[in-house]
């Protein structure tokens, strides 16, 4: 109770001694009012409230109304906003005014005092998050587990790290160009020559353009077709290929690959690393459990975990986590070790906020709503997989389509791309026909014809063409790799 009161007492003192400069918010407002072309210089970035002294608040936001409206701002015409008889720091309105014109600092550096400025409210800011978390937790509402107010605090930093940038606005069409060439040296550069990131199959890559930033992938199958070795492969593929530099201001670059955040909500990461050390070593999962490998399948193994360690593939396997959740641990691993492309194993295993609502279909439409617009905000695509509807198992045809995805509005809506993998060996293997038949025959026939071929089909693309890449599967590795092209395969002698 002490400590409540102890800490009560002070916070005036901390509101008083809270980090500001009146000296530069009042030759900044001096400059725009001598020059209104100043305005433009800080208007991008600096809003009303960045602004400590209520009064210089007052007279910023006056200012911007009347600059914005066309007019022009200057003592004499700000004036006629105050009353007569008011005063503003024990001077008349107008006389305050005046003073602030008399003490304009030079146009050359308005932006510098604007930053300053901003700077200093972000220190504020800062404070009143820290404040608000002290208070929240001394004194916490019976609904507000201290997981909640973690997210919150965690959402509250990130917005203030993201925010009050001076990009945007418009750009010369020339920097727009000289982007656009920037962008196309660096897809000439990267490996594929691709826009977005390479999945490391090239049949995919080549209907995609690779993962494209921003982008919510969903993709989706039913059990047993592949989806999570699928999005396992393409994680560690471009986990692998992952290469860095170091930027002039000392920020580090992704230049090929990417670092990986991996959300596996139903397997564990130990589950995860076996599949994917299986596929890299080439020996059975299912020998790699039961320890029936040979010394040399275990040298091998060694040597692959050996190159593994050094891979940025990062494994959360908490299960049955809110999107809320899911989005501060995204946040919190793009500022601690750079995010470039994030993989959610699966959608229906997310909860939304409100668990008791009942209503499942308007918690997907939170959830997938939630991954969009974590792909904008963290500038990475999500792959996050779907489930499909039984429906798929009652058609003649099985290759699964929009329809089929369960709660399917928000979904087919959200998503940027929907991917959907078919293995039709899988079905056809369960209809065999009784042995010595004709009809056994020509099962065999299309089952040598299908052996180790899996289709992913791109139902929806936003930037790109709908069609099907043909991917070779092979089961025991849970591996998907590029077919061989047909002018690539070894002359056949009959």
């Amino acid at each position: 109770m002490k400590g409540t009161l102890q800490k009560v007492e002070t916070e005036e003192d901390i509101q008083r001694l809270a980090p500001h400069n009146a000296e530069a918010e009042r030759q900044l407002l001096g400059a725009i009012l001598v020059n209104n072309e100043t305005f433009y210089r800080v208007s991008d970035f600096l809003e009303p409230h960045h602004f400590f002294v209520p009064a210089h608040q007052d007279i910023y936001e006056k200012i911007s109304h009347l600059i914005r409206a066309g007019k022009t701002a200057s003592p004499i015409t700000l004036k006629t906003f105050y009353p007569a008889n008011a005063k503003i720091a024990d001077l008349s309105a107008t006389q305050f005014l005046l003073r602030l014109a008399g003490d304009a600092a030079s146009i050359i550096n308005a932006e510098d005092y604007g930053r300053t400025i901003y700077d200093l409210a972000i220190r504020r800011n800062l404070i009143r998050i820290g404040e608000d978390m002290v208070n929240i937790a001394f004194d916490a509402p019976i609904d507000v587990p201290p997981s909640q107010q973690i997210d919150d605090a965690e959402r509250r930093l990130f917005e203030l790290a993201e925010t009050g940038r001076s990009e945007g606005g418009f750009v010369a069409f020339g920097d727009a160009l000289t982007e656009t060439i920037e962008m196309a040296h660096a897809a000439y550069n990267r490996e594929g020559a691709l826009s977005g990131i390479s999945t490391g199959l090239r049949e995919l890559d080549r209907l995609m353009g690779g993962l494209q930033h921003s982008d919510l992938i969903v993709l989706a199958g039913r059990p047993a077709m592949g989806k999570t070795s699928l999005a396992t492969n393409i994680a560690y593929n471009i986990a692998q290929s992952y290469k860095s530099e170091e930027q002039p201001d000392g920020s580090i670059k992704t230049v090929n690959g990417g670092v990986v955040g991996f959300f596996s909500l139903e397997m564990s990461a130990e589950q995860l690393a076996t599949r994917i050390i299986s596929e890299q070593a080439e020996i059975s999962s299912s020998k790699i459990r039961r320890g029936d490998i040979t010394e040399a399948e275990f040298e091998k193994l060694a040597a692959c975990a050996q190159t593994m360690q050094a891979v940025p593939l990062h494994v959360d396997q908490t299960g049955g986590i809110s999107i809320a959740s899911l989005v501060a641990k995204a946040r919190r691993l793009k500022r601690q070790r750079g995010l470039d492309l994030l993989v959610v194993d699966y959608i229906q295993l997310l909860s939304g906020s409100n668990k008791n609502s009942g209503n499942r279909v308007q918690e997907i439409t939170e959830i997938t709503t939630g991954l969009k617009a974590l792909a904008k905000e963290l500038h990475v695509p999500i792959i996050a997989l779907s489930q499909l509807s039984r429906q798929v198992e009652s058609r003649d045809d099985k290759r699964p389509m929009m329809s089929d995805l369960r709660e399917s509005g928000s979904i087919e809506q959200d998503a940027d791309v929907i991917l959907f993998v078919f293995r039709e060996e899988y079905y056809l293997s369960k209809t065999e026909p009784e042995f010595g038949t004709v009809e056994h025959e020509n099962w065999q026939r299309d089952m040598e014809r299908l052996k180790g071929k899996a289709e992913v089909i791109i139902a929806k693309q936003r930037h790109g063409p709908t069609g099907t890449a043909n991917l070779h599967f092979e089961g025991q590795y849970t591996r998907f790799s590029d077919l061989a092209e047909e002018d690539h395969l070894p002359e056949r002698y009959e």
